[in-house]
């Protein structure tokens, strides 16, 4: 497993630890007791960050941008009920299949 793969591992089970902490004292806790939608703008705002570090040249503010675009995505994915091993089994079925057929199959060959 990667450095990343195993970091990931570590963080997802420090967020569902995380679930019955108290949001007064916990960031993880109080994005898991508002729901998808607090956690999905959070993602969304995280996700911005990374694409403006990225687009300006700036290699140590996209690494940390991402670290919190990952931890925000598996944040949401807690709150919304979905597994990361969920995701793990659509990438699974998506190896070894060209991205521009995968996106033509799901009707997106644009996107």
């Amino acid at each position: 497993m990667s450095r990343l793969g195993e970091v990931v591992g570590r963080l997802e089970a420090v967020i569902e630890a995380r679930r019955d902490a108290s949001p007064e004292t916990s960031w993880t806790a109080r994005l898991l007791q508002d729901g998808p939608p607090r956690a999905a703008r959070k993602l969304g705002e995280e996700a911005v960050e990374a694409i403006v570090a990225a687009v300006s040249g700036d290699r140590d503010g996209l690494a940390a941008e991402a670290a919190d675009v990952l931890y925000h995505l598996l944040v949401l994915l807690a709150a919304a009920g979905v597994s990361p091993d969920e995701v793990a089994a659509r990438l699974e079925a998506r190896e070894g299949a060209s991205g521009l057929e995968e996106k033509a199959a799901r009707g997106q060959a644009g996107s």
